[in-house]
């Protein structure tokens, strides 16, 4: 007996040691993956911001070292000649108003799906759940003619539909399971307290997703914002230009004579607006899942 008692612990201390060295060695491992990977996306972004400070001629004759001056005469230049500030403004319309609509009807689908049982409740969330396969060139020249025929083709609030649309199923996705695990005694507390079902979702079960809420807000911001193939084809009016769109117009329009300086001052304008966002944000981004299932 003494001998099975002295041998448990010896084993045990075994056990215990060879997984403080697996763990160490995946630690290791996946520090050393993350720091690749970082350097990978950051070195870019560097070179980027670097490059933005630069004439074309300085770029090509030495891409990777310090420009001789400072300054920002490169991003006046794109601001105004490239037309940077009125890509931002369109690109701002168009973005926070899809971002708007898609949050309110996509955070009220979700709900009634989520909370209610109807029939043909599951088939519309799985067609909910077909729509976020649907590839967007595929739908190209539908909504082409589409938004020709309502004459909404070549404008701000096409977009802004078209945006809405394609970003719903994903809303509707991610809040669903928000709703889903919030306590029905809150609902019920609610309605005998005399409140409707209106007034039930907007004050009482939309404030407790709102961790949900803030997640998908960032991620279909960055999605929204980012978007090329649905403003290039939907919209060819130079006066409602996105900045993706914009930027492309405005590399392909100089040709050979393009002023590399103040292209690369616009890519760094283009990249501030989502950066400022997720920084302010990224509390909210972070463990959001776990708070709003936990309540």
């Amino acid at each position: 007996m003494t001998a099975i008692k002295a041998e448990i612990p010896s084993r045990s201390f075994t056990r215990k040691s060879e997984s403080t060295t697996s763990d160490r060695i995946v630690g290791g491992l996946s520090h050393t993956i993350l720091t690749i990977w970082s350097i990978i996306v950051v070195l870019p972004l560097l070179w980027t911001v670097m490059s933005s400070f630069k004439t074309s001629k300085e770029i090509f004759a030495s891409p990777f070292s310090l420009p001789s001056s400072w300054s920002f005469v490169n991003y006046v230049g794109a601001w105004t000649t490239a037309g940077i500030g009125s890509f931002l403004l369109n690109t701002v319309i168009v973005v926070f108003g899809a971002l708007a609509v898609t949050m309110l009807f996509g955070a009220m689908c979700a709900y009634v799906l989520a909370r209610f049982q109807f029939p043909g409740n599951r088939a519309i969330y799985y067609l909910m759940l077909a729509g976020l396969t649907f590839p967007i060139f595929l739908a190209i020249v539908p909504l082409f003619f589409v938004l020709k025929s309502i004459g909404l083709l070549n404008t701000l609030p096409g977009l802004i539909l078209t945006y809405a649309a394609f970003a719903l199923p994903f809303t509707v996705f991610f809040l669903f399971s928000f709703f889903k695990a919030l306590p029905n005694s809150i609902a019920e507390a609610a309605a005998l307290d005399g409140a409707g079902e209106w007034r039930t979702f907007f004050q009482v079960m939309l404030p407790m997703a709102r961790p949900g809420l803030a997640t998908v807000a960032i991620l279909n911001f960055v999605g929204l914002w980012n978007q090329f193939l649905l403003p290039v084809a939907l919209n060819t009016d130079p006066k409602n230009y996105v900045l993706t769109q914009g930027m492309a117009s405005f590399a392909s329009q100089a040709g050979y004579s393009v002023d590399f300086g103040q292209l690369f001052a616009g890519a760094v304008m283009t990249i501030v607006p989502v950066f400022i966002v997720y920084l302010i944000f990224q509390r909210q981004l972070q463990g959001s899942v776990s708070q709003g299932t936990s309540k």
